[in-house]
């Protein structure tokens, strides 16, 4: 049935709906984050609840029954829900991270199954795409399919998914190869072994192959074009805005803590924390360091967003331009998000390290995700840029 309102009725209204949904399933999750982050485990009550706000297929096109939600809205989503909770914000992340690779590297066929099997089955998927990590070996199959045996480490999100992206390493070719498979495949054994200082939820354990079998129809032939290394970018914008998501999540709680509990110094001679000469440069010091993460990963979201439209057209240095982008975000958001999980304390003063208050996750959740990939490594290739004009090349990490 065609919708009788103009695109930009239509897109206003959606928004409104969404941003309804947002706030509401926000909400829930603060309300229980602190006590689930100290518990650890599957959040599989909250994961339901981010499933009925409509959240789960916001980034499957609408010709396969989705919102078709563009990027800007979807990494916005992912912000709103970090600011709460770290870990859900990532696992939801890592579920549009997923339907952007069938996207990406799928065919025709494949697209129409997993996209619309996401929306029919309201299909949670997890990630075991990692190159790195060469313990998974894919035997080739004379039907054309594959055999997969050994392990993949740092599996986000598939504990309790329906569904799964793999990377293996081809011993033929020493090539990775990629597929998507059942996680209830016979052969697949997904661990619970995630036990980090942070990001406690996200389901992020080992997952073991023994002879699993891939059916030909199951391998992703990812074509060899500048919108394919796209998935890479679209990883690496989760976690830019993830730590934004942290950043402006601590700057929050900081805020309530203080207008409602804080307290004068002792030789301060005023009132009020909230009067407090070093407390307003403190907040305005964290305002600043949180916009200036939020901006530019805006600008990055943007450049994506066009490349994306792109699809076959996009060339391979507009794709380097966004990757310089996504690099530029990536360091200031990776900074303000350890910077304002530890500002959080300075502002908040002893009380607020209460164990039970777990403020500390948002430092946590932050420090574990900033180790994903060398801060040192990514500056340079921004310094290079700076100095030389050179853009950096795909890689795994840009």
């Amino acid at each position: 049935m065609n919708d009788p309102r103009g695109p930009a009725e239509a897109r206003a209204q959606d928004g409104q709906e969404l941003g309804a949904r947002l706030a509401g399933l926000v909400a829930a999750l603060r309300e229980s984050a602190a006590r689930r982050d100290r518990a650890g485990g599957h959040a599989a009550h909250e994961k339901k609840l981010i499933a009925d706000a409509g959240l789960l297929t916001l980034s499957v096109p609408r010709e396969y029954g989705g919102a078709g939600a563009n990027w800007s809205e979807l990494f916005g989503v992912v912000r709103a829900l970090a600011r709460a909770d770290g870990a859900l914000g990532h696992l939801l992340g890592f579920q549009y991270l997923q339907i952007a690779s069938v996207d990406l590297w799928g065919d025709a066929a494949q697209r129409a199954r997993y996209l619309r099997g996401t929306v029919d089955g309201g299909w949670w998927w997890g990630n075991a795409v990692n190159p790195l990590d060469t313990r998974l070996v894919a035997h080739a199959t004379p039907d054309g399919g594959l055999r997969l045996d050994g392990r993949k480490g740092f599996c986000s999100g598939t504990f309790g998914s329906q569904m799964m992206t793999i990377s293996a390493h081809d011993e033929a070719s020493g090539e990775p190869v990629f597929a998507v498979v059942p996680t209830a495949r016979a052969g697949i054994t997904v661990h619970d072994d995630w036990d980090p200082i942070g990001q406690r939820q996200t389901d992020s354990g080992t997952v073991s192959f023994d002879g699993v079998t891939v059916r030909p129809d199951e391998v992703l032939h990812r074509p060899e074009h500048p919108r394919t290394t796209l998935r890479t970018l679209v990883a690496q914008l989760v976690l830019v805005n993830l730590f934004v998501g942290l950043a402006e999540g601590a700057l929050e709680e900081a805020r309530a803590w203080v207008v409602e509990h804080g307290r004068p110094w002792v030789n301060s001679g005023i009132e009020r924390a909230t009067d407090d000469p070093y407390m307003l440069q403190r907040f305005g010091e964290m305002r600043v360091k949180a916009l200036s993460a939020s901006a530019l990963a805006g600008r990055a979201v943007s450049m994506l967003e066009n490349a994306w439209g792109e699809g076959e057209r996009l060339s391979a240095s507009a794709r380097a331009e966004v990757a310089l982008a996504v690099s530029e975000a990536k360091i200031v958001a990776h900074r303000a998000a350890l910077d304002l999980g530890e500002q959080l304390f300075d502002a908040c003063g002893a009380r607020a390290t209460a164990a039970a208050l777990a403020l500390d996750r948002f430092w946590r959740n932050a420090r574990v995700h900033t180790l994903h990939d060398s801060l040192d490594y990514r500056v340079r290739a921004v310094g290079r840029y700076a100095l030389t004009g050179d853009l950096p090349e795909p890689t795994l990490y840009t």
